[in-house]
This record gives C-alpha cells, sequence and structure tokens, in this order.
C-alpha cells in the first residue's frame, strides 16, 4: 500500500504545489494519474519512489519511508521515467548489469519481452531509437517484478501496435501484491487499461489535490456518458462539448442508466466542476476549498 498523509511539497519557497493532500493506494491495481500539465504528476510519482522529499506530511509504501531510501524498499520499487539516459551497452549487459538489485527479476520474462518488442538482445541502447529504448526499460520494469511499478509517460515515443502491445503486457504483469501507478496525459492510449483513476485538479491559488479517486465501476455508477441532440434541464449536466450530430456530454446519473466511460470527458468535467465531482464522490475523494 502507498499513504501519502497531509504531503505538502514545493520547488520554490512560498509557492506550494501541494498542501495537505492524501492519497491511498492499494495492491492489485493499475491506477492511471490524471491532470493537466504542471500538476505534479511527475512530482508524485518520485516522491513516492523517494526521490524527492515531502517537505510536510508522510509517505510510506508498504512498511517503508521512500526517503528512507532502504534497500529493501529500493529493491520493490522501479520507476520509468518520462526522461531517462541508456548507456552505450548492449541489452544483454544493461540487464546483467541491473538486474542483481532486484531479488525477483525474471530473465525469461524480460527475454520475452525484448522479442515482444521487435528486439534483440545484442543491440546497442544508444544506437535505438527513442520509442525502443522505452520499450527496453518498460520490459525491464515489469521483469523485476517489484511490489511497485511507477511509470511516468510510459507510451510517449510508442507507435501505435507498440501502444497496444504495452497494455497487454502490463495487463499480465500485475498480481494482488503489485501496485502500478502510471502518469498520463495520453489518455486515449491508456483508458482500456487504468482502473482506479485518480486526478488532480487545481485547489486554489495554484495548489493542486487529488480531485477524484474512483474506480470505473463507481464512476460510471454516479455519472453519465453520452450524446443528446440538444441542451435541456433534464439531466444535470456537468461538462457538455459540441460534437457531429449533437452534444457529448458528462452528466450526475442520478436514474442509473449505464453507459461507457469516456476517461477524456471525466478529465475535462473534473477540471471544471472540480468541487462537484468531489461532494459526488465523497466516499472515495477529498476536495478542500481554501
Amino acid at each position: 500500500m502507498i499513504e501519502l498523509t497531509k504531503v505538502s511539497f514545493g520547488y520554490q519557497r512560498g509557492r506550494p504545489l501541494y498542501e495537505g493532500l492524501d492519497l491511498t493506494l492499494s495492491e492489485g491495481s493499475i491506477y492511471g494519474l490524471l491532470g493537466p500539465n504542471g500538476a505534479g504528476k511527475s512530482t508524485l510519482l518520485r516522491l513516492m519512489s523517494g526521490l524527492l522529499y515531502p517537505k510536510a506530511g508522510a509517505i510510506r509504501v508498504g512498511n517503508y519511508v521512500p526517503g528512507d531510501r532502504h534497500p529493501a524498499f529500493l529493491e520493490d520499487t522501479f520507476l520509468v521515467p518520462e526522461e531517462f539516459y541508456m548507456p552505450p551497452v548492449r541489452i544483454r549487459q544493461f540487464v546483467d548489469s541491473n538486474a542483481p538489485f532486484y531479488p525477483r527479476f525474471d530473465r525469461s520474462q524480460m527475454k520475452h519481452y525484448v522479442q515482444e518488442f521487435g528486439l534483440t538482445d545484442d543491440q546497442k541502447l544508444n544506437e535505438l531509437s527513442y520509442g525502443q529504448k522505452k520499450k527496453v526499460l518498460i520490459g525491464f520494469g515489469l521483469a523485476t517484478n517489484t511490489a511497485v511499478l511507477l511509470m511516468d509517460e510510459p507510451t510517449n515515443g510508442l507507435d501505435i501496435p507498440s501502444k497496444s502491445q504495452f497494455r497487454r503486457l502490463v495487463a499480465g504483469a500485475v498480481d494482488e501484491r503489485r501496485i502500478v501507478v502510471i502518469s498520463t496525459h495520453q489518455i486515449r492510449d491508456l483508458e482500456a487499461l487504468i482502473d482506479p483513476v485518480v486526478i488532480l485538479a487545481e485547489r486554489s491559488r495554484s495548489r493542486m489535490t487529488v480531485a477524484l479517486k474512483a474506480s470505473v465501476e463507481e464512476i460510471t455508477a454516479k455519472l453519465w456518458f453520452g450524446m443528446v441532440s440538444e441542451l435541456d434541464s433534464s439531466r444535470p449536466i456537468l461538462y457538455s462539448e459540441r460534437a457531429v450530430g449533437g452534444y457529448a456530454i458528462v452528466a450526475e446519473n442520478q436514474s442509473g442508466e449505464p453507459s461507457r466511460l469516456d476517461l477524456e470527458r471525466l478529465f475535462n468535467t473534473v477540471q471544471a466542476e472540480p468541487q462537484r465531482i468531489s461532494q459526488l464522490f465523497s466516499s472515495t475523494s477529498t476536495y478542500a476549498a481554501v
């Protein structure tokens, strides 16, 4: 379990990015971490991995405080960053050098991922494209079998077939002991993969908060996603946009009518109506106005 309790953090004195942020993530799930540009999604992942330290509050990952950098914590946590450096060595040399740091690393699993992504272990990392390098790092992260796997914009640089492979491989690598957190702004790429959904929104004065944390089932029970020919008062509409043939809307689901989650429109709804969304999902998220 990952627990952030009353966490405050900022890069500049007097300008906190987070203040009093609470968030709990449980095992056996693939969380999607969504938020506007500058919301601090990457910052949250770095706080969870111990690369950054909170100014106030507490963070615990299992039995450990990430900032303590305890060896047992480090060998059970892996972060795939958005920006990274890969040494000028062959893929197999990279694996040989880094796999010993992760006790549950599975070499046969890694070999499968390399083949799945159309690579060979004798290719040099510095001769690969950005997308190919990212595939190697994603495959390595999955093969570590760490309890915590954090991914920052993992589909950036991947072509359409590779994104499909990514979704399939990640879905197959999650078990009841593992927490996967994927930060992304490419919502459509991961719509069928992430559940639950965590969405950041501005609370006040550029300070961010968790405006929504809910499962897909909870979201579609409380919100209705669909098309209408005209906007009227028959539904309590939270968000609407023009579309071919009418309006695409997100409304409060007072009648329990089934619908299919649209992550992009959910994201826009949360940004437009964070307080109302928090009220609707009060059992799964908190929103404190300042």
